[in-house]
C-alpha cells in the first residue's frame, strides 16, 4: 500500500465517522420535524414547512460552503458546518421548551446550514482516492448513515421521556441528542482529520489523471482549464448525474417527510413510527457498500438506472396500505432507490472535475438538489392535505422516472460510443 492510499483510508475512515455521528443528529431530529411543526403550528398545512425551511437553508448556504472549503480546507469546513449544527440544535430545542414555532424554524435554519457542509464531506473522500475506487470511497462515507439510521430515530423515545421529567415537551428530546452529536463529530474531526483533503486530493489528480471506467467523462485537469459551473453542466455526464442526484432527492423527501403525519392520523404509536422511519433510513445507508462498488464496476449510469427504477418501486408500494409492514418495505425501497442515485450520481460528477473545479460545482450541485427536496418537503403537506398520501406517492412516481429516462438515453449514447472507438 503507497502511503497516499495509506493516507487516503485514514481520511475515509474520519469522514466515516463524522457521517454517522452527524447523520444521527440529523435522522433524531428529522424524525419528529413534521410532528412539531404541527403542533407548534396548529395547523396540518404547516407541517412540513420547518423541514422545508431545514432544506432550503442546506440549498442555499451549499454553495457558499463550496468556496469556504477552497478557503479554508475540508477540515475547516466541516469543523464550522457541526459547530452550526450545535447551536441549531440547541435553539430548535428552546424553541419546543417555549411553544415557538417562529424560533423553531431558526434552528431549522441554521441546522439546514450545518447539514450542506457535512453532505460534501462525501465528495472530500472521492477526491482523495484513485479515479476506480471513487465509488467506494463515497459509498463508505454514505454507509456512515447506517448508524444514524439505526440510532437517530431511536432515541427520540428515550430522550423524550428524560425530557419529560423536567417538565419540557418530549418532542424536545431528540434535538437535544441531537446538539451532543454533532459536538462530538466536531472534535473527530478537528483532531481527526489530517492531512487536509484538499491538498492530498491534488496529489492524486496529478498522479492518478485518468477517468475512470464507466464515468463516460473526459477531466479538465489535463488539459489545465478550470471551466465554470455551466460549462461542466452543459456536459452530457454532469447533467446525468446532476438529475439523477436533484430528482431522486425530491422524491425521498416529498415520500418520506410526510409519511410520520400519515402514520399518525391512522393512530400509530412513535414507536411505530419510528420503526418504518429507520427503515427508510436503514435502505439509504445500508447498502451504500454495494452501490458504490457496483459504480465502480459496472459503471455510474447503471447504478443510476437501478436505482430510478427503485424509486418508482417505492413510490407504488407506499400505495398498497398505511400498515407498519408495507409502510416499512416501502419507505426502505425508497431509501435504497435514493441511496443507488445518489451514490451513482455523486461518484459521475466527481469523474468530472479537476481539483480546481470540485468544491465549487460540487456546492452549486448540492444548492440544486437542496432546492428541489425543500420544493418536495414543502409540496408534500399541501399534497397531503388536498388530495392524501396516495396521491402524493403517485405524483413522485412520475418524478422518479426522469432520471431512468435521462440516464438510459446517456449510457446507451457512451456504449455505441464505445463500441465505436473498440
Amino acid at each position: 500500500m503507497t502511503n497516499l492510499e495509506s493516507i487516503a483510508r485514514k481520511i475515509t475512515t474520519i469522514l466515516f465517522a463524522q457521517q454517522s455521528l452527524a447523520s444521527a443528529g440529523f435522522i433524531a431530529a428529522s424524525t419528529l420535524n413534521s410532528i412539531v411543526g404541527k403542533e407548534l403550528s396548529q395547523h396540518a398545512n404547516w407541517a412540513g414547512v420547518p423541514t422545508a425551511v431545514y432544506l432550503l437553508a442546506g440549498a442555499f448556504s451549499a454553495f457558499m460552503w463550496g468556496y469556504v472549503f477552497d478557503a479554508v480546507g475540508r477540515r475547516g469546513g466541516l469543523v464550522t458546518g457541526l459547530c452550526v449544527g450545535v447551536i441549531g440544535s440547541g435553539v430548535a430545542f428552546y424553541a419546543i421548551a417555549i411553544q415557538s414555532f417562529a424560533v423553531f424554524l431558526g434552528g431549522m435554519i441554521l441546522m439546514g446550514i450545518a447539514n450542506a457542509a457535512v453532505q460534501l464531506g462525501r465528495f472530500a473522500a472521492a477526491e482523495v482516492n484513485r479515479p476506480e475506487h471513487r465509488g467506494r470511497a463515497i459509498s463508505n462515507v454514505v454507509i456512515g448513515g447506517t448508524v444514524g439510521s439505526v440510532v437517530g430515530p431511536f432515541v427520540a423515545g428515550p430522550a423524550g421521556a428524560l425530557i419529560r421529567t423536567w417538565g419540557i415537551n418530549e418532542l424536545a428530546g431528540a434535538y437535544l441528542v441531537s446538539l451532543a452529536l454533532f459536538a462530538i463529530a466536531a472534535v473527530v474531526v478537528f483532531f481527526g482529520l489530517r492531512p487536509d483533503p484538499r491538498e492530498i486530493g491534488k496529489e492524486v489528480a496529478e498522479k492518478f489523471p485518468e477517468t475512470a471506467a464507466g464515468s463516460g467523462g473526459a477531466l479538465s485537469a489535463s488539459k489545465g482549464q478550470v471551466r465554470s459551473v455551466l460549462e461542466i453542466l452543459l456536459q452530457p455526464a454532469a447533467r446525468v448525474a446532476v438529475v439523477s442526484m436533484v430528482l431522486g432527492q425530491m422524491v425521498m423527501v416529498l415520500v418520506m417527510v410526510i409519511t410520520s403525519l400519515h402514520m399518525r392520523d391512522h393512530n400509530h404509536m412513535l414507536g411505530d413510527i419510528s420503526i418504518v422511519i429507520s427503515s427508510h433510513t436503514f435502505g439509504m445507508y445500508a447498502f451504500s457498500i454495494i452501490s458504490g462498488r457496483l459504480a465502480d464496476r459496472w459503471g455510474r449510469g447503471q447504478v443510476i438506472m437501478a436505482g430510478s427504477a427503485t424509486l418508482v418501486l417505492a413510490c407504488l408500494a407506499a400505495t398498497i396500505s398505511p400498515d407498519v409492514l408495507p409502510l416499512g418495505v416501502a419507505l426502505f425501497l425508497l431509501g435504497l432507490g435514493w441511496n443507488f442515485c445518489f451514490v451513482g450520481g455523486s461518484t459521475l460528477l466527481a469523474d468530472q472535475l479537476s481539483p480546481a473545479e470540485r468544491a465549487r460545482t460540487q456546492g452549486f450541485n448540492d444548492l440544486l438538489v437542496g432546492l428541489a427536496s425543500a420544493s418536495g418537503s414543502l409540496g408534500s403537506g399541501f399534497i397531503f392535505a388536498a388530495l392524501g398520501y396516495n396521491t402524493m406517492a403517485w405524483i413522485s412516481a412520475a418524478f422518479a422516472l426522469i432520471p431512468l429516462i435521462f440516464a438510459s438515453f446517456w449510457t446507451l449514447k457512451l456504449a455505441r460510443k464505445t463500441s465505436a472507438f473498440s
